[in-house]
């Protein structure tokens, strides 16, 4: 299954008592849909949490925001909350990952950048 979204927060990197390494990072899948009782239109985040077992080396580069492509298997799983109600998440264990863009860290995005002419360069990106 090919997956393409957003990262919603930085991968980590978890070591299991058998030194194996695995990257555990989530992912949020935007789409649309348009029904008889909404003309305009329904968007609609999925989110997948997603493990990668080949590489911990790329948790660096899966920051907040990154758009990354995924191919692996996917699976549905149901677990008790803590308060008594069941729930379900979605779950990918990825065997390729395909990094499209990444996002500069957040110090750097915080400085002001400078022209040609010397004249500050406000980024007006909305994320």
């Amino acid at each position: 299954m090919i997956l393409i979204g957003r990262v919603i927060k930085n991968a980590s990197v978890v070591t299991l008592k058998d030194e194996r390494k695995v990257v555990n990072f989530s992912l949020a899948i935007n789409g649309w849909f348009k029904s008889k009782n909404n003309p305009q239109g329904v968007k609609v985040t999925t989110y997948v949490n997603c493990s990668y077992w080949i590489s911990p080396s790329i948790a660096e580069r899966l920051t907040k925001g990154s758009l990354v492509e995924l191919d692996g298997r996917l699976e549905a799983k149901a677990y008790t909350g803590i308060d008594g109600e069941v729930k379900a998440s979605l779950n990918c264990h990825v065997n390729s990952i395909t990094i499209h863009h990444t996002v500069k860290d957040s110090k750097a995005a915080a400085q002001p950048t400078q022209s040609n002419t010397g004249e500050e360069v406000k980024d007006d990106l909305p994320f």
